[in-house]
């Protein structure tokens, strides 16, 4: 390390991090930059680092990019780096491992002047008026601002686990562990989101010929982009108006109307798309709550959209019988015999129900609350008051830039945050379009300051 310090600290390497520094340093090539990320790679973390090609992204390769205004700007490095064979790649839902090394290249371009250096460390405070990171190994690293770029943390199974079965539960995004499930496992999912897709996407691509068990509350699985990412007119003013339920019969209604006059009602959740922040901060507190406690799921599976051809993969694997999907609202995990025994509690009339399985995978969701159990960073910061809860305790409190609001509500100048740290003031906060949205608005207000104070 330099004895002199840092201009900026970025807490994190992974694609958040990894976007922070290069709107960082398209404002300014000289700005010396430290990123604290324990893991060898930089700009994957956990979405990235996949090595899986089944792992698609989510969206076709002409909308991925680093930045906003160079749309295409991925396409562009497949063909250069893949040659005469990605010539026609824009449309397609590419492998996320290749976003990954498009980020990564990209990252290795902007720092090519030896203004970055990794910091193979675990921060674990921010100290002296929010100017000093200390990490694990003890040292002290100082920055004249710094970005909570730490990602997202899995959400821990809200029961406890038999010692006697602890080794057959494991969390969706540990690849190494799913990859060791025998074949002919009966396997439960406890989620039925995203992460449940790469789960199913894994155990199809290494074989596995075992039943496979998705239960969530719902039962209600993401739902399909169609190929034009057409988006309809959509009057957001008057849409951001009205309360939450005149809201949500309004955006049935035009999805309605749109497939009566042959068009997707995708279109209306494309429309919405840049909108997202806006549309979240103009509900009450009230609605938002609303939102939180009845609508939330059915907003995830129309507005986290996958591919259409992993959709007809679920859907070929639930006709055959492999894939079953399951509305359950689970009470404990038992163990009987070396298998794992997932309970579901009685509703209504209804008698309860059981699940005896060999594998549970751990597929909840992330850990959106603040501080995480165990994450001694957020502890400090709060202990410190130089964070605060954001609403209804989902991530942290910040202003329209990232900037981290203490525990009177002031908003600093050199502690931010990104992505789902920012979930609860602005909820539509974790996909790639939000994320190089609050980079750039980070390294705007970084810039003036970031060598003067």
């Amino acid at each position: 390390m330099t004895p002199a310090p840092y201009d900026l600290a970025i807490i994190g390497g992974g694609a958040a991090g990894a976007l922070v520094a290069m709107h960082c340093l398209a404002r300014d090539p000289g700005m010396r930059i430290a990123i604290v990320e324990p893991r060898a790679a930089l700009a994957r973390g956990v979405a990235y680092s996949t090595t899986r090609d089944e792992h698609l992204l989510n969206v076709t390769a002409d909308r991925m990019g680093w930045h906003a205004d160079l749309q295409g700007d991925f396409v562009a490095w497949l063909q250069a780096v893949d040659g005469e064979g990605a010539a026609d790649v824009g449309h397609d839902f590419m492998p996320r491992r290749r976003f990954g090394d498009y980020l990564a290249a990209r990252l290795a371009d902007a720092a090519a002047s030896g203004s970055v250096v990794h910091v193979h460390e675990h921060a674990v405070a921010c100290e002296d008026a929010e100017r000093t990171v200390l990490l694990a190994s003890g040292e002290r690293l100082h920055a004249r601002a710094c970005v909570l770029a730490t990602g997202n943390a899995s959400r821990p199974l809200p029961w406890p686990v038999p010692a006697e079965v602890a080794a057959r539960v494991c969390e969706a995004w540990d690849l190494a562990a799913i990859a060791a499930i025998p074949p002919d496992a009966r396997v439960a999912i406890v989620g039925t989101g995203l992460s449940m897709v790469d789960i199913v996407l894994a155990l199809r691509g290494q074989q596995h010929r075992g039943a496979i068990i998705a239960l969530s509350r719902h039962a209600l699985l993401p739902l399909p982009h169609e190929p034009t990412h057409m988006a309809l007119d959509v009057d957001i003013d008057a849409l951001a108006m009205l309360p939450l339920r005149a809201r949500m019969r309004r955006l049935r209604a035009l999805a309605a109307e749109a497939m009566a006059g042959g068009l997707p009602w995708q279109g209306v959740m494309q429309a919405l798309r840049p909108h997202g922040v806006r549309l979240w901060q103009s509900l009450s507190p009230a609605d938002q709550a609303r939102f939180l406690r009845h609508v939330v799921r059915g907003w995830d599976v129309h507005r986290h959209r996958i591919a259409p051809q992993v959709v007809d993969m679920l859907d070929a694997m639930r006709a055959d019988g492999q894939l079953r999907v399951d509305a359950a609202r689970l009470a404990a995990i038992t163990a009987d015999g070396g298998q794992v025994v997932l309970h579901a509690a009685a509703h209504g009339a209804g008698a309860s129900r059981c699940w005896q399985v060999d594998h549970v995978v751990n597929a909840t969701g992330i850990q959106s609350r603040f501080p995480v159990a165990g994450d001694a960073l957020q502890a400090s910061l709060l202990a410190a008051g130089l964070a605060r809860p954001g609403p209804f305790g989902l991530g942290v409190d910040v202003d329209g830039d990232g900037a981290l609001r203490d525990r009177h509500g002031t908003a600093g100048a050199h502690l931010f945050a990104i992505g789902s740290l920012r979930i609860g003031a602005e909820w539509e906060s974790i996909a790639v379009p939000d994320l190089r949205l609050q980079a750039a608005r980070i390294a705007a207000r970084l810039r003036p300051a970031a060598r003067s104070s």
